[in-house]
């Protein structure tokens, strides 16, 4: 890990664009520094390491853009993560990148540091060798259990970048999640590009991990990232009961229209996935989802369709996307002929499915406050200036306490007494 006591080698500070995976490969190259010193203060940096999202053209300009205001700044910036692939080469060319590594290199970095400009674009299917032995400037323990993703979904450009799926071996991911534990984290975030397809080249099971890693003392949560619906089985309903594991699931639908679910390449049909939801609901789990509007091909009449399709849902959470064509997939390409929806129509679609979900979440964290049902919740910030502290329950609801206790940073509360507000929960005692 990098030494953060001495005080003559240069600063590198990480910015870190995307999803829960890059933040762990983040963790890994800061675990990987040896000659230099980590700031978490990026004025304080004289070298960036900028480790890309490419999910979206817009991630790419972001990257970029910050790109060529850290370099019009004066610090030296090294671009890596998935948008190396996308535009690392012009990046590099432009000088706005002193140096590009990919994937496959992030755990060479204190090499890749000390020369002269370096472009290593080429990435390889190898998995990383780095046990963190803790997280830092993060409270919850991010465990990379998978990588790859073998979904062809036309929107997608994330199996080109990330490569296909392939498991960390089951024995790594429990070394490194009890050196997680070790180091005080209580809670455990399962990551990964897909990690529904875990053990698929191994012969083992997402489930079974989960109910090893629920034995490792001092983890008090696991939780898990995006799922996708076709790859829940009856295995995984079963560990569903473990009481250590969040009582909240993320599962990936994209829409809610058999027709959009065609065009977009997907596995997944509404049939089962009303199904899925409502034992899951049954069964005690807020939902949560993925779903993209205003994607080519999605009329009117379609929407409008789908629309009543997701009011069935028992959804308590969304992350809704406006679709825009992505270089290099389907959906940019082959598909372009199709029906083209006006940005301003789908905002529209956009603020529809927001407001329905947010009025779900909100009437189901009624149900539970009347239901007298206490909310844990693990403290993941506590701020001087407002006065407050905040965290997250295992509903994956934001619950803010007034405290400026620096001690419950990272550790867990147990809330009884609340106000249910539009935007979470606010604790009055615990």
């Amino acid at each position: 890990m990098g030494d953060l006591s001495r005080q003559d080698k240069p600063k590198v500070f990480f910015k870190t664009f995307g999803c829960r995976s890059n933040i762990y490969d983040t963790q890994v190259m800061m675990s990987s520094l040896k000659n230099y010193e980590i700031t978490l203060d990026e004025d304080k940096a004289d070298i960036i390491i900028l480790n890309s999202c490419t999910v979206t053209n817009r991630a790419d300009k972001e990257c970029k853009s910050y790109a060529r205001t850290k370099n019009e700044q004066g610090k030296k910036v090294l671009f890596t993560g998935c948008g190396v692939k996308m535009q690392g080469e012009s990046l590099y060319k432009e000088s706005l990148a002193f140096s590009v590594f990919s994937h496959s290199h992030k755990e060479d970095i204190d090499s890749i540091l000390s020369k002269d400009r370096i472009f290593l674009s080429k990435d390889s299917k190898k998995l990383d060798t780095t046990l963190l032995p803790a997280m830092i400037g993060k409270v919850k323990g991010f465990v990379k259990i998978q990588e790859g993703c073998n979904f062809k979904c036309s929107y997608c450009i994330i199996p080109y970048v990330r490569g296909t799926a392939r498991s960390f071996k089951h024995d790594f991911i429990l070394e490194q999640a009890s050196l997680l534990a070790k180091s005080g984290v209580k809670e455990l975030v399962l990551t990964g590009t897909n990690i529904g397809s875990y053990g698929l080249d191994t012969g083992t099971h997402i489930a079974t991990l989960i109910k090893d890693l629920a034995s490792i003392e001092g983890i008090r949560r696991i939780r898990l990232g995006s799922l996708e619906p076709s790859q829940i089985d009856s295995k995984f309903i079963d560990v569903l009961s473990n009481p250590k594991l969040e009582r909240h699931l993320h599962i990936a639908l994209q829409h809610t229209s058999e027709k959009m679910l065609h065009i977009m390449n997907r596995k997944n049909t509404v049939q089962h996935d009303l199904e899925l939801f409502l034992e899951l609901e049954r069964l005690g789990f807020f939902l949560g989802t993925d779903y993209i509007v205003g994607h080519v091909g999605e009329s009117k009449e379609i929407f409008n369709k789908a629309l009543t399709n997701l009011e069935k849902l028992p959804l308590t959470h969304i992350h809704p996307f406006i679709y825009s064509p992505k270089t290099g997939t389907k959906s940019a390409t082959n598909l372009a002929m199709l029906e083209n929806v006006p940005k301003v129509e789908s905002k529209k679609r956009l603020h529809l499915i927001q407001d329905l979900v947010k009025e779900k979440n909100y009437q189901k964290r009624l149900a539970l406050k009347k239901q007298g049902i206490p909310l844990n919740v693990l403290i993941e910030s506590v701020k001087d200036k407002t006065k407050e502290a905040t965290g997250f329950d295992e509903y994956f609801n934001k619950v803010t306490l007034d405290s400026t206790n620096l001690s419950l940073k990272g550790n867990f509360i147990t809330v009884t007494d609340y106000e249910v507000k539009s935007e979470g929960n606010l604790a009055l005692s615990c």
